[in-house]
């Protein structure tokens, strides 16, 4: 199976700490590269990933605060001295494509690819991109401004061919592409093989989620249900519940309360507030409810 994974590059919230870098993650899908948010830091992290710069084809922003996105034109300008020539992708809300576009003129203004602007409707769950093997879809989130999640969907993959039943029929490897698709072998006698005799069914699809800044939102588990792996912000723990409420973020409580009632294979917590310095409080608090939650932290780099 090829790997889907995410790397941690970021796991931290607004204010800046010695201890983690604003939010951003690569999401690694059958050899494409994705970055999700991208704040201060994230292209000293992406040096870290050890993850070439050219592999990296799209960048999608969930909002407009900064520890999301003022990592960007940074990001853009480091590509411009590496001599990139590919294009690249930036999905966000339609906010960001003038600011962005103005600071495009003023530090890089000679770029040998082309940045390509996808405005994105954060109020609706619709797929934003999509080639042979992914869909990407917005996630509607509810924060103190307009913001989405991203939802990485492998499509369904083709069975496995049974070398064994094709070298005892002696059917040539030429028909692979078909039987792949479904077709049944007859042999030379007429007798007809059927297609389940000659292949293995494919891993289920996997699927990532990722929940940027949000409040607790109980019918966004009716968005993720059976979601292979899900990072949901878990800012706070229920200490500071009342912050959460004010600023339109989620406990680790919460957070894994969603993951519960998606029935989710796994959770990955984020986005710490600086209150704490031992984030474990907030992985014992969401275990409680979900116990198969994990925290992320930089470098991390975690299977789907």
């Amino acid at each position: 199976m090829e790997p889907f994974r995410v790397h941690i590059l970021g796991c931290g919230s607004a204010l800046p700490t010695m201890r983690h870098y604003a939010s951003a993650q690569l999401v690694e899908v059958r050899g494409k590269v994705f970055m999700v948010d991208c704040g201060e830091g994230t292209q000293i992290q992406l040096r870290r990933s050890r993850i070439r710069f050219t592999k990296l084809s799209a960048v999608f922003i969930s909002h407009l605060h900064g520890d999301h996105c003022f990592g960007l034109i940074g990001l853009i300008s480091t590509f411009g001295l590496l001599g990139r020539t590919a294009g690249l992708a930036v999905y966000a809300p339609a906010e960001l494509e003038p600011m962005l576009q103005q600071q495009l003129d003023m530090f890089c203004r000679h770029l040998d690819f082309e940045v390509h602007f996808h405005a994105v409707d954060t109020t609706v769950q619709q797929v934003i991109y999509e080639d042979r093997s992914l869909t990407v879809e917005t996630l509607p989130l509810d924060h103190r401004m307009e913001c989405c999640g991203f939802l990485f969907r492998e499509k369904p993959m083709r069975p496995h061919i049974r070398r064994d039943m094709l070298d005892f029929y002696g059917i040539p490897v030429s028909q692979i592409d078909n039987i792949k698709a479904g077709a049944d072998w007859v042999t030379a006698d007429g007798e007809r093989i059927a297609n389940s005799q000659l292949v293995k069914p494919a891993e289920p699809p996997r699927s990532y989620a990722y929940c940027s800044d949000t409040r607790y939102t109980p019918t966004l588990s009716d968005r993720l249900k059976g979601v292979s792996t899900l990072y949901h912000e878990s800012t706070y723990g229920e200490d500071n519940l009342p912050l959460a409420e004010k600023y339109y973020h989620s406990t680790a409580r919460q957070a894994a309360t969603v993951a519960r009632d998606a029935g989710v294979g796994k959770l990955i917590l984020g986005h710490y507030s600086s209150r704490y310095e031992d984030e474990r409080v907030l992985l014992d608090e969401a275990r409680r409810v979900f116990p198969n939650a994990i925290l992320s932290d930089e470098e991390a780099v975690i299977d789907v």
